[in-house]
């Protein structure tokens, strides 16, 4: 039994899917399948039931998956330990972003706080889809990362940072048309969304869903932190931060729909078994105090 084949057991349980987890683990799924067939000859059970052309987990493997994510957990605190046996901790943080403007999630401040309390440690960040980022710390495959939702996300740490309201901007050129109804009409504008894995796809979905629609989408785009733009040009309605959309409203570039708003907060999010390394410890303390102000 092999270590790399216990994180691809514990990866595909909790992401469900072997090509989301291997693309999690930068492997092929191939690769991934492998590994699962070699761990379940070496424990001598069957992990995954795929009798139904779906991948769930056997009692053996519900049962083994606790150990298997301990095991994980006391790796990674063995290699910390190390670490700081070695002295001042080093490493890179390989670091996810939702959609959204460098200013709103204070990165910034939270270089210079790195680069200052950590100065032989390499930060990298990345944007990533809500989903995919998710996906991507339960594999192990970047350290930490920042989460926008409803709801803290499932079998991670999380620690909420500050609360985010979505209001319902809309083009000034169709101000009239969206006056004559209401929610109805409304979801029968153009939209412009995310892609189905971001952050705002997820939250507009549930802000019509619980109307019993869906918006008419139009365009969806990968990079969410510029949709004002659509909006200001009229080519659709676009769910938009509070602040960005009252603003937009002063500037008389678009108007705010009703009252109606989605609440949200943003998280900062860690693997469970990553959460002891000194390392992510150092980095919470971090984030924490570039937050709590």
């Amino acid at each position: 039994m092999e270590l790399y084949q216990v994180r691809a057991f514990v990866a595909v349980a909790r992401i469900g899917n072997v090509t989301k987890a291997a693309e999690a683990l930068c492997v092929t799924q191939p690769a991934v399948t492998g590994q699962l067939k070699s761990l379940e000859q070496s424990l001598g059970v069957a992990l995954f039931d795929r009798s139904s052309g779906r991948l769930t987990l056997t009692r053996a493997g519900e049962l083994l998956l606790p150990k298997a994510e301990a095991l994980l957990a006391a790796s990674g605190e063995l290699s910390a330990i190390a670490r700081q046996l070695q002295g001042e901790l080093t490493g890179r943080v390989d670091f996810g972003l939702p959609s959204e403007p460098a200013d709103f999630l204070r990165l910034g401040e939270m270089a210079t706080r790195v680069h200052a309390a950590l100065p032989l440690v390499e930060l990298r960040s990345r944007s990533h889809s809500s989903l995919q980022l998710l996906d991507l710390i339960r594999a192990g495959t970047i350290t930490a990362g920042y989460f926008i939702g409803p709801h803290p996300p499932r079998d991670l740490q999380s620690l909420s940072l500050r609360s985010v309201t979505y209001r319902i901007a809309v083009p000034l050129r169709m101000a009239a048309a969206h006056q004559m109804g209401g929610w109805r009409a409304l979801a029968e504008l153009p939209w412009i969304d995310g892609l189905d894995d971001s952050h705002i796809h997820q939250l507009m979905g549930a802000l019509f869903e619980r109307q019993g629609l869906a918006p008419r989408v139009v365009m969806q785009v990968e990079e969410t932190s510029g949709l004002d733009a659509y909006v200001r040009a009229g080519s659709g309605c676009a769910l938009l931060r509070e602040e960005v959309a009252v603003r937009g409203v002063e500037h008389n570039d678009w108007m705010v729909w009703g009252q109606a708003q989605l609440d949200a907060e943003l998280y900062f999010v860690t693997s469970l078994e990553g959460a002891c390394d000194p390392l992510t410890v150092a980095l919470t303390s971090l984030v924490r105090g570039v937050w709590d102000r």
